[in-house]
């Protein structure tokens, strides 16, 4: 007898770059834009809203406060300032996604933020405090 596979299929949503509606009725997991790099409140309860029609697990997508380069610009934020800035995307997505019946399952470093941590010690740390009590996907 064989196992049953399961496959999840993920994408970075609320970035306002990608269709996020057409995405959401063909993945099971969502990385949502918190607002640092890309997204804001509208996009970010528009995602969580569709997402809980279609069963859609979602995780916070964290980033380097840098809009103008999209997050992909290795910043040397200070400890406390970054885990700070962790902690906010982390806090709004909660709130927005529980007002739209879903739990943040989650988080997720992008862009340079998420390549810098594999050898950033502080940062890497700055990201798991932030993140409080949610596991971090590498």
């Amino acid at each position: 007898m064989s196992e049953a596979r399961r496959i999840d299929l993920n994408a970075d949503l609320g970035e306002g770059v990608t269709d996020d509606p057409g995405l959401l009725a063909v993945v099971t997991s969502a990385n949502v834009a918190c607002g640092y790099h890309a997204g804001d409140v509208a996009t970010m309860t528009t995602v969580c809203e569709v997402a809980v029609r279609h069963g859609v697990v979602v995780g916070a997508q964290v980033s380097y406060a840098d809009r103008e380069n999209f997050g992909r610009v290795a910043l040397d934020t200070a400890y406390d300032e970054l885990r700070h800035h962790i902690a906010d995307q982390v806090f709004t997505l909660t709130r927005i996604a529980r007002r739209a019946g879903l739990t943040v399952a989650y988080v997720k470093s992008h862009g340079a933020l998420y390549n810098r941590v594999v050898e950033d010690e502080t940062q890497a740390r700055a990201v798991l405090d932030g993140s409080g009590d949610l596991p971090v996907l590498g």
